[in-house]
C-alpha cells in the first residue's frame, strides 16, 4: 500500500478516473464508494513486496519539501508511518 495517499491524485488525473468509472476521491483522499479500490502494480520475476517503515523527522521534512508542503502537511498525511509523535521534540 502506498502510504502517502494524495499521490492519488496523480493515478485520478492520469487516468481521468472519476468520468472513466464514476469514483470519487474525498478531501482526506478516500475512495466513494466505498468498495472502491485502486493501488499501484508492477510485475517482475524478481519483484518482492517491501514495507515502508516509520519516518523519521528528518525524512519527513525531506518529503515536505519535496512536495512543496509544510512540515505539518506532511505529519498530517503520513501520520499512520510516523516514528515520532509531532506535538514532542
Amino acid at each position: 500500500a502506498c502510504p502517502e495517499h494524495t499521490e492519488k491524485t496523480t493515478l485520478w488525473d492520469l487516468l481521468d478516473v472519476q468520468a472513466n468509472t464514476g469514483i470519487e476521491l474525498t478531501e482526506s483522499m478516500a475512495m466513494w464508494p466505498g468498495a472502491s479500490v485502486s493501488g499501484w502494480y508492477f510485475s517482475h520475476p524478481q519483484s518482492q513486496y517491501m514495507v515502508v517503515g516509520r519516518l523519521g523527522r528528518d525524512q519527513v521534512a525531506d518529503y515536505a519539501e519535496r512536495k512543496g508542503w509544510s512540515v505539518e502537511e506532511a505529519e498530517k498525511w503520513l501520520s499512520p508511518n510516523l516514528g515520532y509523535r509531532p506535538d514532542s521534540e
